[in-house]
């Protein structure tokens, strides 16, 4: 990426026009800014590990300005004072280089990523089940709220992926997690299995751009209709291996209707679920949408949280918190 503070990009039009759509001009021109704008970096302090004071007193000893991200007090955005001049690549690869993450008492992690965890509810003693789990940020912030007890799934589908994910839950001393090499789908055989389901699904990662803007490269119309295919497929096979009463937590790194409230509306339509509100204290969100397009879906993903670029200053996400009546 670029060291300048806005990224030249030339947004495709029918993504110009989708936005313009759903947030109206004036709003749209502001997510286009931020688009353009270098993704804050931030990092995820792993208690398995290390104390919080006695990580922070190591970091201390760097040259970073750590500001406490507002949901999680375990986590910070960074900026490397000496790093005025460098790249937004330079950062990173300066964070992934320090020997304290190299020992796993932090790791580099998007805030807005960690909130699906948060909203869980979960508990030392719950069986858990992250069906698209690589590279393992947040199972392993599952497996660090519930202080490695209890038993975590960790489940993904490509062997390149499923090593990407053995190697950071190694690396961070998580020890309550089992790792499967599955197509999520096919979960649906272990009916009612699991307290908490979490399915961070493949998406289009249109809330991706600040990060790498080669995301606009795949980007189409038919592109989301296929994802939201295979959304609605693992959603189902999540539905189905939550207990009476488990909480399954649905979220993209997209904004696409058709990929969110379009899905959360399939579940709640196909299955006896109903959504639950999401309260995250420190977090600026929007409702979700109950029109799109022409189509109408379920009055209750209103209840699911859309996520800008420009309401927190990180990357854009949907959450959606389903309970299994």
């Amino acid at each position: 990426m670029n060291n300048i503070n806005n990224i030249s990009i030339n947004f495709p039009k029918a993504f110009r026009e989708r936005f313009n759509k759903l947030l109206g001009k004036r709003e749209a021109r502001v997510f286009f800014e931020y688009c353009r704008k270098p993704l804050r970096k931030s990092i995820r302090i792993n208690t398995l590990k290390i104390a919080r004071e006695d990580c922070l007193k190591l970091l201390e000893r760097k040259n970073w300005e750590l500001e406490e991200v507002p949901w999680y007090e375990n986590a910070f955005f960074v900026k490397i004072k000496e790093s005025n001049e460098s790249t937004d690549k330079d950062e990173e690869e300066k964070l992934g280089n320090e020997l304290e993450h190299f020992l796993g008492y932090y790791y580099i992690q998007e805030a807005a990523s960690m909130l699906p965890p948060l909203a869980m509810d979960l508990s030392s003693d719950n069986f858990v089940l992250d069906l698209t789990a690589s590279p393992g940020s947040k199972t392993s912030m599952i497996a660090q709220i519930m202080e490695n007890k209890g038993c975590v799934v960790a489940n993904d589908l490509r062997l390149e992926r499923i090593k990407i994910l053995r190697f950071n839950l190694d690396r961070l001393g998580v020890l309550n997690t089992v790792v499967t090499r599955m197509h999520g789908g096919k979960f649906i055989k272990f009916r009612e299995r699991f307290d908490r389901v979490l399915l961070d699904a493949p998406c289009s990662s249109e809330g991706e751009i600040r990060r790498s803007w080669k995301t606009l490269s795949r980007w189409s119309i038919n592109f989301i209709e296929s994802l939201s295919k295979l959304q609605k497929k693992l959603i189902d096979a999540a539905i189905i291996a939550a207990k009476r009463k488990g909480i399954v937590i649905y979220s993209t790194c997209t904004l696409a209707p058709e990929e969110n409230e379009e899905v959360v509306s399939h579940a709640i339509k196909k299955f006896n679920v109903s959504v639950e509100k999401i309260e995250i204290k420190g977090l600026k969100a929007r409702h979700g949408i109950a029109k799109w397009n022409g189509k109408e879906y379920s009055k209750e993903v209103k209840k699911c949280l859309r996520i800008y670029p420009q309401d927190n200053d990180t990357q854009a996400f949907f959450l959606a918190k389903l309970v299994k009546e």
